[in-house]
């Protein structure tokens, strides 16, 4: 009886096991991400030179949102406009900074659009950042610039901001101030 030897041991790597962890993880990943946005999802306003403003991503960031539909969410939280004075003067009480954002769908009536912003007024907020997205130039060959490849918000003092004109006499309104520096 003749002593059979053992093959010798195989040094490649088997692969299959790694990419078969490596499809379970990007599938978590792609179902588990959506999950994890702040508020609600809105078509956001698209400009040409949006201003980037980090601190609305802050945590504590006080965010409302204003859909299609002419909805008001104070962060995932549905609200009606008349109940927002009382709650942001609560979330404003205990901060120096009394900035708000608000992101309204591209193709929310204005007149609900300048209601919650009229709210948000009564509220106590002192600036007001209005968030938007970059415009994407198509053709451009160029993929964009990371500072322009995510959304950004625009900051404009709360005093400047106007209150609708009534349908009924419309020319009733008076012009922006505007600076001569």
């Amino acid at each position: 009886m003749k002593l059979q030897k053992a093959p010798p041991p195989v040094s490649d790597i088997n692969v299959t096991p790694m990419v078969d962890v490596m499809l379970v993880m990007l599938i978590i990943f792609m179902v588990i991400t959506p999950m994890l946005s702040k508020g609600v999802s809105v078509d956001k306003v698209k400009t040409k030179n949006p201003i980037a403003m980090q601190s609305a991503d802050k945590e504590d960031a006080v965010l409302v949102a204003v859909t299609r539909d002419g909805k008001a969410y104070l962060g995932r939280t549905q609200i009606k406009p008349k109940d927002l004075p009382q709650k942001i003067k609560d979330m404003l009480a205990n901060k120096l900074d009394k900035t708000c954002y608000l992101v309204a769908d591209s193709r929310a009536k204005y007149e609900k659009v300048v209601d919650v912003v009229n709210n948000m007024r009564a509220g106590g907020v002192d600036q007001l950042g209005l968030l938007t997205e970059q415009i994407q130039e198509k053709g451009a060959g160029e993929a964009p610039s990371p500072a322009h490849a995510s959304p950004y918000p625009t900051t404009f003092p709360i005093s400047q901001t106007q209150p609708a004109a009534s349908k009924k006499n419309p020319k009733k309104t008076p012009p922006l101030p505007s600076s001569s520096t």
